[in-house]
């Protein structure tokens, strides 16, 4: 069974990264480039997972995940964070992020964390 996952981040690199180790997995990858991108593709293709950048020009990460959170209180949302950004994930986790992942990341946490998520909301 195929999962789709809303990679979100201002960065093509990391998008492509994440993006190249999901593929592998066989999980179908949409993509937004800003917050504002990221809700309007959330409304349009209701992936399983969105991973969500938090620091992004325009609209943070933190101002997509509460927009999405509020639209759907379902929406499983997995924040990806520089190092030093604990007050930022802090405030996610608050606002109803599932997990975080802290840049630079493995290939296998990567997996691991988008696994855990979604078996957890399966559950759920």
């Amino acid at each position: 069974m195929s999962r789709s996952v809303l990679v979100v981040d201002d960065a093509a690199f990391m998008r492509m990264m994440i993006r190249d180790i999901l593929t592998r997995e066989g999980y179908i990858i949409h993509e937004a480039v800003n917050g504002r991108d990221a809700i309007e593709k959330y409304a349009e293709v209701r992936p399983d997972l969105v991973t969500m950048d938090i620091t992004m020009p325009g609209m943070s990460g933190l101002e997509a995940l509460r927009a999405i959170r509020e639209s759907d209180p379902s929406a499983r949302v997995l924040m990806v964070s520089a190092m030093g950004q604990q007050k930022m994930i802090v405030e996610a986790l608050e606002y109803g992020a599932m997990d975080f992942l802290v840049k630079p990341f493995q290939p296998t946490k990567v997996l691991e964390t988008v696994k855990k998520c979604l078996q957890s909301a399966a559950r759920a």
